[in-house]
């Protein structure tokens, strides 16, 4: 039972710093597609559409799910 509410309070604080992390990470990945990339067209169609799942988990409050999406995206980005 300890362990139980240890996890429930740890993953209480830890969903606030992943709240932070989104939007850091969206406007990594733009900066990388503005400035420019050799990526083919599907895979820059590919990044874009996680980076759009990600802004839209980051809004419903997924936050954990928004974090992978978007690092899934910054590495085929190579950041």
């Amino acid at each position: 039972m300890k362990h139980l509410t240890l996890a429930a309070a740890f993953a209480l604080l830890a969903s606030p710093l992943l709240a932070g992390q989104c939007p850091a990470d969206i406007a990594a990945i733009d900066a990388a597609l503005a400035a420019g990339t050799e990526l083919s067209e599907e895979d820059l169609a590919t990044v874009q559409e996680l980076r759009d799942e990600g802004q839209s988990l980051h809004d419903s409050g997924d936050h954990a799910s928004s974090v992978a999406a978007l690092a899934e995206a910054k590495a085929m980005l190579g950041i």
